[in-house]
């Protein structure tokens, strides 16, 4: 438990000092492995191990493939489809505009899959609109940075494939269970906008209401999207599809519908792929590594001595829960989204099994608590990124903007610690 507990610190400070995450976790791996068995040439078989094996797992050829769908749905201008078809139902009331942002943004995000491409897509096609209608910086930047943390939750989400990977739980369960989270994170931030513009009304003003002959127009300019989710996550939920094979069809399907709104060429298409092969190569070394920084932990025994520890003194579950809850909070402060999952699920999983909570519940959970550290300052990747696509926003004003967006995330979290049927539902009832 020592051992696993430097090993710890170390990776933190390299965190600290800029080292990227992958070579973080690769050599204190390996090094921790050292450390225990004093065999060099074992250690080093040992990662080399982990990375030919894991590299061979099937089920890593999801991210691929989701990651090839969101960047085809990114760069065809469904987002401004999407948009347009909210904004025409809801920017006539008061906050609407924001409102219509969030829910465009869960919409996106659906198909998307990342956090942070939801947020630099949105906030190009959204905050021009909300400042031309007299909305305040807080409010048009805080809607589209908590509309983005929707992306790693609502399915196809690359971060709940990674936890599956992480702890051998079923992706499409965890699929099932992210669905009514995901929607209840919507609504809580489409309430949060009604406090803000109830507090105050000149934040959020309302646009001219739309004929409803426009209203269907826009609407039916959605429907590819629509139907890309029902084919992708119906198959999945149904077991029609296996979500590998759901991911190969939506990344078919999305670049179908991009050839049919002619937004392709061929230099885009050659960008396209070219992005996704370097994101699944970043991604692949990092969960990789990951497997390494794993194989050491368990190696030093720290998840079982943390069981032992919380079993020999008696600690009731609702208790090692909240105090998990607080760890991941202070962790969001200072390190990002990937980071905590990659750092704290294999050291915290095995104790949540032991004390008998569901790991599908669990990982949605985690999740949760990750999407709120892309809020939260002084990281807050979303808010940053946010920063990047509308410069003339102080982030401190982001930052402010979205407090009423953190304290929803709140909310939710509630909701899913003391209900959490309001999770499992579904899985169970797909299963």
């Amino acid at each position: 438990m020592t051992a696993a507990l430097i090993g710890l610190v170390v990776l933190l400070a390299l965190l600290l000092l800029r080292l990227p995450l992958a070579f973080a976790m690769g050599l204190v791996g390996v090094g921790g492995f050292y450390a225990i068995t004093g065999k060099l040439d074992s250690s080093i078989l040992m990662g080399a191990r982990r990375l030919i094996d894991g590299g061979m797992d099937y089920a890593l050829t999801v991210i691929p493939l989701f990651v090839l769908m969101g960047n085809f749905v990114a760069r065809s201008g469904l987002s401004e489809s999407l948009f347009r078809a909210t904004n025409g139902l809801m920017g006539h009331y008061r906050g609407g505009q924001a409102m219509a942002t969030v829910v465009a943004s869960g919409a996106f995000s659906a198909i998307c899959g990342s956090s942070l491409a939801t947020v630099a897509t949105m906030g190009r096609v959204a905050i021009p609109q909300m400042e031309r209608y007299g909305y305040s910086p807080a409010l048009s930047s805080a809607s589209v940075a908590a509309g983005g943390t929707l992306g790693i939750l609502i399915p196809p989400s690359v971060m709940l494939v990674i936890y599956g990977m992480l702890t051998e739980t079923s992706v499409q369960g965890l699929f099932a269970a992210g669905l009514f989270p995901g929607i209840l994170g919507i609504l809580l931030y489409v309430c949060s906008v009604i406090y803000v513009v109830k507090r105050r009304p000149e934040d959020g003003p309302a646009a001219p209401r739309l004929p409803w002959s426009e209203r269907l127009a826009v609407l039916r300019s959605v429907w590819p999207t629509l139907l890309l989710f029902v084919i992708v996550m119906g198959g999945i939920y149904s077991g029609v599809f296996t979500p590998t094979e759901a991911a190969g069809i939506g990344a078919l399907g999305a670049f179908i519908i991009s050839l049919c709104l002619r937004s392709l060429t061929v230099r885009l298409v050659i960008e396209i792929v070219t992005e996704t092969v370097r994101t699944t190569a970043a991604l692949f070394l990092i969960v990789l590594t990951a497997m390494i920084f794993a194989n050491f932990i368990n190696r030093a025994g720290l998840p079982n001595d943390l069981l032992a520890l919380v079993t020999d003194k008696d600690i009731p579950g609702w208790a090692v829960l909240a105090i998990i809850v607080l760890i991941y909070l202070v962790l969001g402060c200072v390190l990002e989204s990937m980071s905590m999952m990659l750092l704290t699920v294999p050291v915290l999983f095995p104790v949540i099994a032991g004390l008998g909570y569901d790991l599908i519940w669990f990982g949605i959970l985690v999740v949760i608590l990750i999407e709120i550290s892309l809020l939260t300052p002084p990281v807050g990747m979303n808010c940053f990124v946010l920063r990047a696509v509308a410069p003339h926003i102080p982030i401190g004003t982001i930052f402010k903007g979205v407090i009423p967006f953190w304290c929803a995330d709140i909310v939710r979290i509630g909701v899913v610690l003391f209900f959490p049927a309001f999770v499992l539902f579904l899985p169970r009832l797909l299963s």
